[in-house]
């Protein structure tokens, strides 16, 4: 791997390792919820860098993960992912029904369409 490569894959991998420490999961973890299309040694070599990240394994792993996209993996995106918060209520939003849902998403368009208070 050139040099210039080998510093992205290890920059994408420390990425990688971060989000996936972030959560508190193991690599087995992380393995388990790509439903073992990616092995946990193979997550290691990312994160390592020995091994370099393909599109399809970024969106695996963004898939897993829940909270980035595979360009963020990648280091094409730096938009942050999400907070704990944001993705505590995108979790709470996917456990409700459909009622729930809708009501939920017209409460905050209420919410949002309010005039700050000076």
């Amino acid at each position: 791997m050139e040099p210039e490569f080998a510093s992205l894959s290890r920059r994408i991998g420390s990425r990688l390792r971060a989000e996936r420490q972030r959560r508190g999961w193991s690599l087995n973890d992380l393995s388990l919820r790509t439903t073992g299309l990616l092995s946990k040694s193979r997550i290691s070599n990312y994160e390592q860098g020995i091994r370099r990240m393909g599109l399809e394994a970024a969106h695996q792993l963004a898939s897993a993960l829940e909270t980035v996209s595979p360009a963020w993996l990648l280091l094409l995106d730096e938009e942050h992912p999400l907070s704990d918060d944001e993705l505590r209520l995108i979790q709470s939003f996917r456990a409700m029904d459909a009622d729930g849902q809708r009501e939920l998403l017209d409460r905050i368009a209420k919410l949002a369409s309010r005039k700050p208070s000076a």
